[in-house]
């Protein structure tokens, strides 16, 4: 007989509820989860497509001399631990390098982190939150003192004013486009949308600024300013729960919107409207994406936006505050829980030594490491100057998801060793010495982060396929090998949760049996009898003395522009039928025959000034390296400027893009780099 299992979606962060029908061990049907919202974009309805395609890692392998071959776990865990001890006793434990994944399970990605901390005794482990959304952990946890999303997804269909900033969520988080921003703006909603493309939620906007990528700053500096001339600012809510106002008010007086809109190339009218009616609204959200973060600038762009936020008194209350919409499915568990080279789970620095000695205390060890670890755009160039002697790459794909691929791939090439840990054989595992078979989301058990906070409860629907095995179990192997069972004496996902709950007291409330009805709870929630937390920051801000704090910023030019060598201006993003680097949708034949390679858009007029048609191949280069791209012709980008997917590898888009990256997050540059042209015959 056929059964039926509740999970969560296992692509982006909208956390989408499913039933996964089952029939001998195989999901013979996916369906949306009914309560009254009946909604599954293409992506989680095709989840049985990657789960068992043929193509699946289904036992551990090992490279030999003519490439790899199949061994038991006994002798790749042995391997993987003989390394370890090795390399870490003949260059020290900062010579490792670790990345996580936002795929993984909070309970995962706690043993990870623990791991790489408490075993290998460093805090360079990293993970995809680096290369999306670091930017604006960094701005909310100087503004705010905490950096997940103030309200809840559900809200936002009855918000007045909604401004969509660097963020397009038809392709990026589907079921907010169709099941609470469309809604919302049938029901009368305005919405602002500041993007390089008109989007298609960019077709609904009341005001439309399309900008030239990196110019955010100028504009949301120039809104700042006409909200605090035109007295449109909330004076109880700054007087009572802020500091820094008078700074922020000084810094962006030379923000007109006559120089905004010489910079960004933005009406000064439209900037002028924008303002009045994000200050005015009953209600207003700001929900933002990687259109804000992959900049140099990315921390100062999030900061400027927060600042709105405080001037209009728009958070901490119902349909209002911040969202930044993380991308991957876990992308705020691997942040939260810790897999990041400074922050212990629940947002704590690695440098404190108060935190520290908690996690000591609490974990049974003698000493965890101080110094805040390298992160990923750091430790993999790092192999080639002599700094990381191994990799260990869990559930990331970073020979396509880096920016500057010539310098990531030669650095996998060269490491000393390198171990992969995935459902498939990726462009990385391709690298690999080691590959480690993970199992999927349809597995395992545990929970997700869905981006408003929620936890929600992960359900096994079928057996680990293969030699296949959770990621946590994989853990606690090399763990157990390297002498350190007792750190990791864990017989469920359900035993670690209760370990995290434990350690986190945000999280203390939450048990696996309260999430099994499939609702969810928002964190915090201290106590079991606590309902959670939809809204947050209602009385106070966790900051000293309570109060949030402007943080004003000047505009930072983007690190490489155009000129008369390179004259284009290409940024990248998503298609709507791929996630990430195409691992699993590249498993579907329905996405593949959507789309099955990178393309750039580019203006009718670009088009006919370069001799290119729609189909044309054409050659694209950097200063960094090139690659081969068809030509779509659209105006839904500006002239001089091209969009260019980032999801495949038979045309990575990421040859060319730029490594430079932020200071403060180190964060890459995705969005802007300069680039010349080449039509092929």
């Amino acid at each position: 007989m056929p059964k039926e299992i509740i999970t969560v979606c296992p692509y982006c962060g909208a956390g989408c509820q499913m039933v996964l029908t089952v029939e001998g061990n195989k999901i013979e049907k996916v369906s949306p989860f009914d309560k009254g919202d009946r909604y599954l974009c293409p992506k989680g309805l095709k989840v049985a497509d990657f789960v068992h395609s043929p193509k699946r890692l289904l036992k551990p392998l090992v490279r030999g001399r003519n490439g790899f071959r199949e061994c038991s776990w006994e002798e790749a865990v042995g391997i993987v631990v003989a390394k370890l001890s090795a390399l870490k006793e003949r260059y020290g434990a900062d010579s490792i390098g670790f990345i996580g994944s936002g795929c993984f399970t909070n309970e995962e990605i706690y043993s990870y982190q623990k791991f790489v901390r408490a075993v290998i005794g460093t805090n360079n482990i990293d993970s995809c939150a680096r290369i999306c959304h670091i930017p604006s952990l960094k701005a909310l946890m100087k503004s705010i003192g905490s950096a997940t999303m103030s309200n809840t997804i559900g809200e936002i269909v009855d918000t007045k004013v909604i401004f969509i900033a660097g963020y397009n969520p038809t392709a990026a988080h589907p079921r907010l486009a169709y099941k609470s921003i469309k809604p919302a703006k049938q029901r009368g909603s305005k919405i602002i949308v500041m993007d390089p493309r008109r989007t298609p939620i960019a077709e609904l906007a009341d005001v439309f600024l399309q900008l030239r990528p990196g110019a955010e700053i100028p504009i949301l500096n120039a809104m700042a300013r006409i909200i605090i001339k035109e007295g449109l600012v909330d004076p109880g809510f700054i007087s009572n729960r802020t500091v820094g106002y008078e700074e922020l008010k000084h810094k962006v007086e030379p923000y007109t919107p006559e120089y905004a809109e010489k910079i960004s190339g933005v009406a000064a009218e439209s900037i002028i409207e924008a303002a009045r009616l994000y200050a005015t609204g009953d209600s207003s959200v700001v929900l933002w994406g990687m259109g804000m973060t992959q900049h140099v600038s990315g921390v100062e762009n999030v900061s400027a936006l927060v600042n709105l936020v405080l001037l209009t008194g728009n958070v901490g209350k119902p349909k209002s505050g911040f969202s930044p919409v993380r991308g991957q499915n876990n992308v705020q568990g691997a942040s939260f829980l810790g897999a990041l080279p400074d922050i212990f789970p629940g947002y704590k620095f690695v440098g404190d030594p108060a935190v520290r000695r908690k996690f000591e205390e609490f974990w049974g060890v003698d000493r965890l490491p101080e110094k805040v670890g390298a992160t990923s755009t750091e430790v993999i160039p790092g192999v080639l100057n002599g700094k990381t002697r191994m990799l260990y790459i869990a559930g990331e794909n970073p020979a396509i998801s880096q920016a500057n691929l010539n310098i990531t791939r030669k650095a996998l090439a060269a490491v000393e060793f390198l171990v992969v840990q995935d459902i498939f054989m990726t462009e990385t595992a391709e690298y690999a010495d080691v590959v480690l078979p993970a199992c999927t989301f349809a597995e395992k058990e545990g929970t997700f982060f869905r981006l408003d906070r929620a936890v929600q409860l992960l359900s096994a629907a079928i057996p680990p396929r293969g030699e296949s095995l959770p990621d946590w179990r994989i853990i606690q192997m090399i763990a157990s090998g390297l002498g350190h069972a007792d750190l990791f004496p864990y017989q469920s996902a359900t035993e670690i949760w209760d370990e995290i709950r434990k350690v986190v007291p945000g999280l203390a409330g939450i048990t696996h049996l309260r999430l099994q009805d499939g609702q969810g709870i928002h964190m915090p929630c201290p106590d079991e009898s606590h309902p959670g937390t939809p809204v947050r920051y209602t009385a106070t801000f966790p900051q000293p003395g309570g109060r949030a704090r402007f943080v004003p910023v000047e505009f930072v030019p983007s690190a490489e522009l155009t000129d008369a060598e390179y004259p284009f201006l290409l940024t990248t993003g998503r298609d709507p039928h791929h996630y990430n680097t195409a691992t699993m949708t590249r498993q579907s034949p329905y996405f593949t025959k959507q789309v099955d390679r990178a393309y750039l858009e580019m203006h009718p007029e670009d088009a006919e000034r370069y001799g290119l048609a729609a189909g044309d191949q054409v050659e694209v280069v950097s200063r960094r390296g090139k690659t081969t791209l068809v030509i779509r012709i659209t105006d839904k980008v500006m002239r001089g400027m091209g969009f260019a997917p980032f999801h495949f590898g038979a045309t990575p888009i990421n040859l060319v893009t730029n490594d430079a990256f932020g200071p403060v997050s180190k964060t890459p540059e995705y969005k802007v780099c300069a680039v010349k042209l080449k039509k092929l015959l």
